[in-house]
């Protein structure tokens, strides 16, 4: 399909082993709307707001520019981005894809999008924790959350290439993926970006930027991304980089999460790599108020109090060191798994 439009749907397009031009879709629609479950209502209405006359859908951010906020994303650069996420993966008309994640959000949007431009076959599952039960069929490639990867390690290798995103994936998560031949990536993006606009495989350390995209730093250190195939303004954002080259950034943090303990800065982020391996729960670093020092650093750790080996903290330089331990049964989190530092902080 030629410089295709948001008014296209493939003629390969296949939802669920059905050939599925834009009226069987919109007559779906309606279906899943007035019969269907939560996720496939969501799903419903989409599909007609991606039909409808207008050149933009409307979307909430996920307030990592900022706060949540609505926002109108232009159908077009929606489109430029499944065919910039087509290039820079190597998917192609034909190919087979697992649909897996929540429409509400803008990833399942823009999977669904994919699809449609690219010439996929693609399978609908319900968004679940773990989408590849009783799944035995075999896929070329699919997007999931780090938790929906976690439960479906053994089923993984079902599919050639797998994108991550919505949250960071863990040290131990990652070691369990090289031993796959699965091609795995961890992404990078926000829905500013329209999903990701950059992207690393799991053995990587330095995220690669997606066709047209162009990236800088801003004074603080922070990320600055120019994509006007997708935004005509400049994505302004709180993480701070490393540039490796014009097309390379080593992701350090959030700038928000940066500790000032007695006048040292310290980047949670980084302390939480050095103890990655060492800690088998989930855990954070966060600095609270402190009369000496302004803030001090302590770690948050999920699961029931006990006593951490010391010897675990002599990889960190002194400044590194937490103050103190405290441990909070379950972590808060967002829909995509991202843990809420400072509304879990308030648990401990």
């Amino acid at each position: 399909m030629n410089n295709p439009t948001y008014k296209n749907v493939h003629n390969r397009f296949k939802w669920n082993g059905l050939h599925l031009d834009a009226l069987d879709l919109s007559q779906n629609a309606i279906d899943f709307i007035r019969d269907g479950n939560d996720y496939e209502k969501d799903l419903g209405e989409f599909i007609l707001e991606w039909f409808d006359e207008k050149s933009f859908i409307e979307v909430t951010t996920s307030g990592t520019t900022g706060t949540p906020k609505q926002m109108q994303i232009n159908k077009q650069a929606m489109v430029n981005s499944a065919l910039a996420t087509g290039d820079f993966f190597d998917i192609t008309v034909g190919d087979t894809a697992l649909h897996c994640l929540p429409v509400k959000y803008i990833a399942g949007k823009m999977m669904f999008v994919r699809g449609l431009i690219l010439g996929l076959e693609m399978d609908f599952v319900p968004p679940s924790s773990t989408p590849l039960d009783n799944n035995i069929k075999e896929y070329d490639f699919a997007a999931m959350l780090p938790l929906q990867v976690q439960n479906s390690l053994p089923e993984l290798e079902n599919i050639k290439k797998v994108i991550i995103g919505g949250a960071k994936i863990n040290e131990t998560l990652r070691n369990e993926l090289l031993k796959l031949d699965t091609l795995v990536y961890e992404t990078y993006g926000m829905t500013e970006t329209i999903t990701h606009m950059a992207a690393k495989k799991i053995e990587d350390k330095a995220f690669l930027v997606l066709p047209d995209v162009k990236i800088s730093q801003d004074e603080r250190g922070c990320l600055v991304i120019s994509a006007s195939r997708i935004s005509e303004e400049k994505i302004i954002t709180n993480d701070l980089v490393e540039l490796v080259s014009e097309n390379h950034f080593l992701l350090l943090g959030r700038i928000d999460n940066v500790i000032n303990s007695g006048g040292v800065k310290l980047i949670p982020e980084h302390i939480e790599e050095k103890l990655s391996g060492n800690i088998l729960q989930r855990f954070f670093a966060i600095g609270i108020p402190d009369e000496t020092l302004g803030e001090k650093l302590i770690l948050v750790v999920e699961g029931e109090a006990e006593t951490i080996d010391s010897t675990i903290l002599e990889v960190l330089d002194k400044y590194e060191k937490p103050k103190e331990i405290r441990y909070v049964p379950k972590f808060k989190e967002t829909a995509s798994g991202k843990v809420m530092r400072k509304e879990t902080l308030k648990l401990s």
